[in-house]
């Protein structure tokens, strides 16, 4: 990331935004959260240079950490596996959690949540052994227990260097959500975002396809 510009950052979102809407999707709906792990803390002012405004991170500690140096600059996603113990400190930072997917998780929702707290709640759509993620079928129920807002769903299908693999996994979310009224579908990184737009997703998570030359 040594070399990272505002001007690469910014025309890479540019191009996203315009394959977006030649996906039948507009750009001002889907939105493009930033996946900063790999971004270290002095250079998150080279992404708000570019324009960047929803970033999300995958460690509790780091977001903490770079929300703190940036205060009021960017809206926060958590995206990473979440544990039960940084529910607390995570709440006041972020907007979404996006990996809400066990009992324990929900029970320090209850402790620390309130009615502002919104959630994804993340499905193992694919039923990928030793994945998180909830199955589809436990899902009712799950919502059912969830003492806060959830918005939406959230999946990481099985990784596959073909875009076309994850299709499947991304209309069987879009059917979920449908099904239980959630708005929100948090699908698709940077290999595979483009079918993830074409199936209906509102957020995609991206970093590398925005950082490179």
């Amino acid at each position: 990331m040594a070399d990272l510009t505002a001007e690469r950052v910014r025309a890479n979102l540019e191009r996203v935004r315009a394959e977006i809407a030649a996906a039948g999707r507009d750009p001002e709906v889907v939105e493009i959260l930033v996946a900063v792990k790999y971004v270290p803390v002095e250079q998150l002012g080279v992404l708000a240079e570019a324009g960047v405004t929803l970033v999300g991170e995958n460690r509790a500690q780091e977001l903490k950490r770079k929300a703190d140096a940036y205060p009021g600059r960017f809206t926060w996603d958590f995206i990473g596996a979440l544990q039960s113990r940084k529910v607390r400190d995570l709440l006041p930072y972020v907007r979404y959690v996006h990996s809400v997917a066990s009992d324990s998780a929900l029970s320090q929702l209850r402790r620390h949540g309130g009615q502002d707290t919104e959630v994804l709640i993340e499905v193992n759509v694919a039923g990928e052994e030793g994945k998180s993620g909830i199955p589809p079928s436990e899902l009712p129920a799950f919502l059912d227990r969830c003492p806060v807002r959830a918005v939406g769903l959230m999946t990481m299908p099985p990784f596959t260097d073909n875009p076309e693999a994850s299709r499947p996994h991304f209309r069987a979310l879009r059917v979920l959500a449908e099904r239980h009224g959630l708005p929100q579908l948090s699908m698709g990184t940077s290999q595979d975002y483009l079918v993830a737009v074409q199936e209906g997703a509102t957020i995609v998570r991206l970093g590398t396809v925005l950082y490179a030359s």
